[in-house]
C-alpha cells in the first residue's frame, strides 16, 4: 500500500514540473505566433530554390558543351 502513495508523489511531481514548464513557456511567449504555423507549407523553401538553380546551371554548361 505504500507503494500507491509513492508512485502517487511522484506523478504528482511530474505532473507540477510539466505544468510549470507550459506556463513558463507561455510567457516567454512560445505560443503566440497562431499566424505563421498555418501557411508555412505555402511558403517554398530557399534550400529547393537555390538547389534547383544550380541545377538548371550545370544542365545549361551540360547543353553548350
Amino acid at each position: 500500500m505504500s507503494i500507491i502513495y509513492v508512485l502517487l508523489t511522484l506523478s504528482l511531481g511530474v505532473a507540477l514540473i510539466f505544468f510549470v514548464a507550459f506556463i513558463v513557456s507561455v510567457r516567454r511567449g512560445q505560443f503566440d505566433d497562431t499566424y505563421t504555423p498555418s501557411v508555412r507549407m505555402l511558403f517554398e523553401d530557399e534550400l529547393v530554390k537555390e538547389e534547383n538553380s544550380s541545377q538548371k546551371s550545370v544542365k545549361n554548361k551540360n547543353k553548350s558543351e
